[in-house]
């Protein structure tokens, strides 16, 4: 069975016993991902986004750490 983004992640919340993200956090992970795999190798996405979730930062002030620093990096 296969089922939608939004499905997995509401689910894969409660598995976890933590809030599901709003929408606009999640879309600002999403960004956050792609600002690293193109600054980066791709590998620095999922773990970007690994160190937001493990913090009390924002993910869409995240978001705007990553454009800086891509935009330092020449991205």
């Amino acid at each position: 069975m296969t089922i939608t983004d939004r499905e997995w992640i509401r689910r894969f919340a409660a598995e976890l016993g933590v809030p599901e993200p709003t929408e606009p956090e999640i879309e600002a992970l999403l960004d956050l991902a792609g600002i690293a795999a193109r600054a980066s190798q791709r590998t620095a996405a999922p773990v970007s986004c690994w160190l937001v979730g493990g913090s009390d930062i924002d993910p869409v002030a995240a978001r705007l750490a990553g454009e800086r620093l891509a935009a330092e990096l020449g991205d």
